[in-house]
């Protein structure tokens, strides 16, 4: 993609990004049951959009029921995860019109990846979950505007045509400088920086994967809900790929999500 393409979905973005950042901010900022409650109702917003792109007739209650499950699972001792994502992701599963495994997957994926995002808010406070998020804006930001300004070859052409190469590099690279600023704040030190270039590699993976999922279903954007970015999956992506990478830190004794 040449530098020359149109830019002109950017004030849209910006847009919709300060006022998610703004909401996103607070939520964050307050942690315990706001963000908590506010990273189940994305969850839920996510469902909804994978229920009604694989055909299901009650999508809203489908959304519904996965936002609720995931404060139930952030309300009951983590025993009680497991079989909680499950039930809500076969009963939204059995309700879809086509590729009910791969709804389930979206679900079980959408609720593990949202609790331990919330999860390392409790466990580690407000500079570790700042550093999440902020790793995947800035590789985010940094993949837009490289893969808008140098183009080149495509990462995956047959399932995402808009990523880069230049782009991913680039996000990479952000993501390493993410980590080193907060390197002091979370206490982990130089460690932080590979471990902010995985947790890029995995928010790129998901948002791979959406993509994928969007091209099976035969829809450009998961909805219209969010201006300039299409709906809570397209911009959450990303966000959920790193939540399952949180979960593999966590399991290696590397974040402090809590249990």
């Amino acid at each position: 993609m040449s530098g020359s393409r149109n830019w002109s979905d950017l004030a849209h973005r910006a847009a919709s990004g300060a006022v998610l950042a703004l909401a996103g901010g607070a939520a964050l900022v307050a942690g315990g049951w706001p963000f908590a409650a506010a990273i189940c109702l994305v969850c839920g917003a996510i469902v909804w959009e994978a229920a009604r792109m694989h055909a299901s007739p009650g999508a809203a209650l489908d959304g519904s029921l996965a936002g609720l499950a995931g404060l139930a699972i952030w309300a009951l001792p983590w025993i009680f995860a497991a079989p909680l994502a499950a039930a809500a992701a076969i009963v939204v599963a059995s309700r879809a019109g086509r590729a009910r495994a791969a709804l389930f997957g979206v679900v079980l994926w959408t609720l593990a990846a949202g609790i331990a995002l919330a999860a390392l808010r409790e466990g580690g406070g407000l500079a570790w979950a700042l550093w999440a998020v902020c790793v995947v804006a800035a590789s985010d930001v940094a993949g837009y505007a490289a893969g808008r300004a140098l183009g080149g070859p495509k990462l995956w052409p047959r399932v995402s045509p808009a990523k880069t190469w230049s782009g991913a590099i680039a996000g990479w690279i952000a993501a390493a400088a993410a980590g080193a600023a907060f390197a002091g704040p979370t206490g982990a030190g130089g460690a932080l920086v590979p471990m902010s270039m995985l947790l890029c590699a995995a928010a790129q993976a998901g948002d791979i994967a959406e993509s994928a999922l969007k091209r099976s279903a035969g829809v450009k954007d998961s909805s219209g809900l969010i201006p300039g970015h299409g709906g809570a999956f397209d911009r959450f992506d990303a966000m959920l790929g790193a939540g399952l990478a949180l979960l593999a830190l966590w399991a290696a004794g590397l974040a402090p999500l809590a249990r």
